[in-house]
């Protein structure tokens, strides 16, 4: 019997691609130079205190910290920017290019080894619209998306993950929860899940290792 039954998996980071690595993008639409914004998250937490900050639990929290970084961008552009006007800039439409190569082939191959694979993110719904999942095919094949959008109750609360694991009916230690944020790793390790961190500096590596860990490598 293979280890595991589910994949559970968080979305931002793991599966979708960063904010910081669509700096381009977001320079281009905004009609800045190339480099302007060089605060580079989980890319490269020393040109970033405030993301160190978070991620220690000794700042602002994920949503206030992109909160924060959407104002900066404003202010460099010369307007103002709200959190989901900045996640609109990055992410609209919907696109499989934001899905990481290697979450892609993951997660087809755990689904052809019958290993089931859902979701738990903290913020799908509040930082992209209800309507956007709809365009990201990658989405379609998940068996169940729990976003803590919905209740308000965000990783690293137990609640969170008792939420999850009920959707997936899956025994806790017969799960494989993948999340890029210490915290919500642990919270994972405590609501009794085989949680492991996602680098997403090392990203195509960090899922070697995550298809590995379900024995499909």
């Amino acid at each position: 019997m293979p280890k595991y039954e589910t994949l559970l998996l968080d979305l931002g980071g793991v599966c979708l691609l960063n904010p910081v690595e669509l700096h381009g993008k977001l320079e281009a639409v905004l009609g800045l130079p190339a480099g302007a914004f060089t605060w580079l998250g989980p890319i490269d937490p020393s040109t970033d205190s405030r993301w160190q900050a978070m991620v220690d639990g000794t700042g602002m929290n994920e949503r206030e910290y992109w909160a924060s970084r959407a104002s900066d961008v404003g202010k460099a552009a010369g307007r103002e920017l709200s959190l989901t006007d900045y996640m609109k800039l990055i992410y609209d439409p919907p696109d499989a290019n934001l899905i990481r190569p290697g979450a892609l082939r993951t997660v087809e191959l755990a689904l052809e080894a019958g290993i089931g694979v859902s979701v738990l993110t903290n913020d799908m719904r509040a930082f992209h619209g209800p309507d956007w999942e709809k365009g990201l095919d990658f989405l379609g094949l998940v068996d169940h998306i729990a976003d803590c959008s919905d209740t308000g109750i965000l990783k690293p609360d137990p609640r969170s993950y008792e939420r999850a694991i009920g959707m997936v009916g899956t025994l806790p230690e017969r799960i494989l929860f993948v999340d890029d944020q210490p915290g919500n790793v642990a919270g994972g390790t405590r609501a009794g899940l085989d949680a492991v961190w996602f680098d997403i500096a090392k990203a195509e590596e960090a899922w070697d290792d995550v298809a590995c860990q379900l024995g499909l490598s």
